[in-house]
C-alpha cells in the first residue's frame, strides 16, 4: 500500500461526510495542523456570531495551512472540530462540507463551553498524510 486508505466498515453508519478508519502506510509524510479558528491574517475574528461565516473562514485557514506543507483537503486523514455550545450545527455543516470538496476524513466533533479566541464559535485541528 502506497496511499492512505479511508474505510467505511460494514455494520457502521455509512455517511458521505466522514469515514471511520484511516490507514496511512509507511513512507507518507504526516502533517499536523494546529487549531484553526475564524481569524484572518491580522488576527481579526471574521463572521461575528454567524456560524456559517466563521466556518467559511475556518475552512479557508485550514486550506492555507495545508497548502503551506504541500497538501490539500484531499490529503486529510482526520479532523477534530470543537464547537461552542451555542453553534447551530445545521448552519455550519453545509459550509464545512463544501470546504472539504468531497473529502471525507475521520471526524471527531466536540462541544465546548467556549474557545480561547473571544467570540470564536468553532475551531478545527487536522491530520493529513502526503505521499512522497
Amino acid at each position: 500500500m502506497t496511499e492512505k486508505t479511508l474505510l467505511r466498515p460494514e455494520g457502521l453508519v455509512n455517511s458521505p461526510a466522514f469515514t471511520h478508519v484511516a490507514v496511512v502506510p509507511p513512507g507518507m509524510t504526516t502533517l499536523y495542523v494546529g487549531g484553526q479558528n475564524a481569524v484572518d491574517g491580522e488576527g481579526k475574528l471574521i463572521g461575528g456570531d454567524d456560524a456559517a461565516a466563521q466556518t467559511e473562514q475556518v475552512m479557508k485557514n485550514l486550506k492555507t495551512a495545508l497548502a503551506a506543507a504541500g497538501a490539500t483537503v484531499h490529503d486529510l486523514v482526520s479532523m477534530t472540530i470543537y464547537l461552542a455550545e451555542e453553534v447551530d450545527l445545521a448552519k455550519a455543516y453545509p459550509v464545512a462540507a463544501q470546504g472539504l470538496e468531497g473529502a471525507a476524513p475521520t471526524v471527531q466533533g466536540i462541544r465546548v463551553t467556549s474557545l480561547t479566541v473571544p467570540g470564536a464559535l468553532l475551531e478545527v485541528s487536522a491530520i493529513a498524510a502526503v505521499a512522497p
